[in-house]
């Protein structure tokens, strides 16, 4: 049997990707350290394709590469073989892929973000370093030729200036090494060990797009966090030691808390509801070792911390920080920020605050810091990415290390900054976590160097409704990869945007003639089919730009923005003519940027017309035969109904609402009321407006959902949602193992 191909030239023998290292000089796979059992072709396979991350290795190279093109064997059985022995040592699925994706009769493309370390041959022996950047820096390790004996027409009395240039060159040499070493030193030389910490799948995770920012808080023993109960959040507690995890009972005004810090005692947390619609919501105080929660008194805001000497709390509200006292009194501006802020963060010293500055007008996240007198305000890693995605800083107790999130290439991973000066190794982030989870939220854990994040993966399903039966069923195969789906009127076609990357597709409704409508950098809310199924109106946004309806043919072509303005635009819908459309501007959550109405305007003409009493109201729904917009006010808490005949808006219900959906007669809207337990979604008979209950996340059992949303109507009017399954938990690495 002939030997297999080799590649011609190595460049690399170790690759890492997320969790595991692959050593292909020794043959072995690594998962934290620990090795996994892995036989050598499916080993020999992966090395294959970790050498060309993100490009298709087609099946002719593999064969080519491992057997050899005389090899006599069942390549097609020993190839599918192998790569089911991967994904099975890997974690890794067929149907939802994480690291090898199969691409039918060509090949696999390995999908993970990969670091390549260079391979080590004595002959050429060095020293190399890799840093957070990918950039390798190599000192090599050769030998000094002597140098030249001194001339001996040289004066004598210019011999001390040799020998003290000499000593000079050598005591900087000395310092340069010992900086470098220290750097070397400081760098990672394996992958940070990442452990789990819960296990329910079922932690909240950041939602930026709605201000969410879920945080948590640790006192080194217990890590408090809100956590999806029944389609709810919930204020939970856990064991470091083993993730046994309780709920903190709170008042049901606190109706989906999310926390701003633990005190520095320990003893208490303030908290905020995110349920209700409004920026700014009550503070709450709630003793972490029982008894009663207690609002704050006087004050509004979107987040909180406590001051370091834990007698009085910065808040935020607006665009502005107050320092105030625990029982709401004593109130004073601190200092105004460029937009509003949130994730605040004394250093432990208590002279420099650190904060998160979203501007929901271009959808980017920025770290901001101030000292403690208010002087200095200034943005953190101006530049470092574009458009900036830091957000979520904490401080190491002994404030040598300052940990973040930052989304590069789609991905969220935690970075660190050592607070040092440059020469000494600090100034630039290095990277901490590298997928295959997306990694958010880092806290910090008092009396050393722990951090503690959220892990996170995409987990969702497209369920409808069955027939004459409360159950819920998976609504095709063919979408098994998408986040939200919106059928054709004629019920022929469907377009869906995919979970991974949401991008825009459309097929038939069986699958066929599937087409990529949209892809990076643009990211899809959501889209409305034309009446004439021709065309769909979209939502989306180019990161660091407001979100802009488009216009895309169904079979596919140039995306075009309905409008030129430097606005966010939202929800989009149609007339029955198809020469208009009508649409609203985001709640406050994500935009700040002038008064909220309802559009109609004019394709072909671009004349726009507001409205009539409009004004305050968002999510507008025209019904089928264009007589009736649906709409809510920016609290969410009620549906309200205009008609266009006599321009006038009548409320149909008085709850919370979202995500209105009429269904194909017109008859009926149906809508999700997220105030209230389960989130039940209900549908209303325009007629009457005695709201009928449809469904609530218990319907969606045996799916082990933690959230769901009504996303849209079947051609039957059965409803469409998504479901979030459990995918979501806590974990935690030490920076001092390395």
């Amino acid at each position: 049997m002939p030997a297999p191909v080799e590649h011609q030239e190595k460049t690399a023998s170790r690759f890492r990707f997320g969790l595991f290292e692959a050593d292909a000089e020794s043959g072995e796979l690594r998962k934290s350290g620990v090795r996994i059992r892995l036989q050598s072709q499916p080993f020999r396979v992966l090395i294959c394709l970790l050498e060309r991350p993100g490009e298709v290795v087609t099946r002719e190279e593999i064969q080519q590469r491992l057997w050899g093109t005389d090899t006599i064997v069942d390549f097609d059985h020993s190839l599918g073989t192998a790569i089911n022995k991967l994904r099975e040592a890997l974690g890794d699925s067929a149907e939802n892929p994480r690291f090898i994706e199969t691409l039918a009769r060509r090949g696999y493309r390995f999908l993970a973000p990969v670091t390549a370390i260079a391979a080590h041959h004595d002959e050429h022996p060095r020293l190399l370093t890799l840093e957070a950047d990918g950039q390798e820096y190599v000192t090599p390790n050769s030998t000094a030729e002597p140098a030249p004996a001194s001339a001996s027409s040289h004066r004598a009395s210019r011999a001390w200036l040799w020998v003290l240039s000499g000593c000079v060159a050598a005591v900087a040499m000395l310092i340069a090494g010992a900086v470098l070493g220290f750097r070397m030193r400081s760098s990672w030389t394996a992958p940070p060990l990442l452990t789990q910490v819960t296990f329910s799948g079922r932690v909240l995770t950041n939602d930026l797009d709605v201000e969410s920012f879920s945080s948590s808080a640790s006192d080194g023993t217990r890590i408090y966090f809100s956590q999806m109960d029944n389609g709810n959040s919930q204020l939970a507690v856990a064991l470091v030691a083993n993730g046994e995890t309780n709920y903190i009972h709170l008042p049901s005004a606190v109706g989906a808390p999310l926390i701003g810090s633990l005190s520095p005692d320990g003893s208490k947390l303030v908290v905020r509801s995110h349920l209700q619609a409004e920026p700014e919501q009550p503070l709450w105080i709630v003793p972490t070792l029982g008894g009663d929660a207690r609002r704050l008194p006087n004050v509004l805001a979107h987040d909180a911390t406590w001051m370091p000497d834990g007698q009085r709390l910065l808040v935020a509200s607006g665009n502005d920080l107050y320092i105030v006292g625990a029982d709401g009194s004593e109130q004073r501006k601190f200092v105004s920020t460029p937009g509003p802020a949130f994730w605040l963060r004394w250093r432990p010293d208590g002279q420099l605050l650190r904060f998160t500055v979203r501007d929901p007008n271009n959808q980017t996240e920025a770290l901001w810091e101030v000292r403690a007198d208010g002087s200095l305000l200034r943005q953190v890693l101006p530049a470092w990415s574009q458009p900036a995605s830091e957000c979520c800083g904490s401080w190491t107790s002994d404030g040598e290390e300052f940990v973040f999130q930052s989304s590069h290439n789609g991905r969220n991973n935690i970075w660190a900054i050592h607070e040092r000066p440059w020469y000494l190794g600090g100034g630039q982030p290095r990277q901490i976590t590298n997928g295959p989870l997306d990694y958010a939220a880092p806290i910090t854990s008092p009396g050393g160097q722990r951090i503690f994040f959220i892990g996170s993966s995409a987990a969702f399903e497209l369920l409808r409704a069955v027939p004459h039966s409360p159950a819920f069923t998976a609504l095709d195969p063919n979408l098994s990869s998408a986040l939200l789906a919106q059928f054709s009127p004629d019920g022929k076609w469907v377009a869906w945007v995919n979970a991974a990357d949401t991008s825009l597709w459309r097929s038939r409704i069986d699958g066929s003639e599937r087409v990529e409508l949209t892809g990076s950098p643009l990211r899809v809310f959501t889209m409305r089919w034309s009446p004439d199924n021709r065309r769909l109106a979209v939502m989306a946004e180019e990161s660091g730009k407001p979100w802009k309806i488009y216009l895309i043919d169904a079979d596919g072509g140039k995306m075009t923005p309905i409008l030129n303005e430097d606005r966010n635009e939202a929800d989009p819908t149609w007339t029955p003519d198809g020469r208009s459309i009508v649409f609203g501007r985001p709640p406050d959550r994500m935009d700040n940027g002038g008064p909220k109405a309802i559009y109609e305007l004019n394709l072909e003409t671009k004349k726009m017309t507001e409205i009539p009493g409009s004004v305050g109201l968002f999510s507008p729904r025209l019904s089928p035969d264009g007589r009736y917009i649906a709409a809510m006010p920016l609290d969410q808490k009620a549906l309200l109904l205009f008609d266009r005949n006599t321009a006038r808006w009548t409320p149909l219900t008085v709850q919370g609402v979202g995500d209105p959906t009429w269904s194909h007669d017109g008859r009926f809207i149906y809508f999700q009321d997220f105030l209230a337990a389960g989130k039940p979604v209900y549908r209303i008979p325009v007629s009457s407006g005695k709201p009928e209950k449809v469904a609530t996340i218990d319907n969606l059992l045996p799916v082990a959902a933690t959230d769901y949303r009504l996303i849209g109507l079947a051609p039957d009017d059965l409803p469409v949602v998504t479901a979030r399954s459990p995918a979501v938990n806590l974990y935690e690495v030490d920076l001092r193992e390395r």
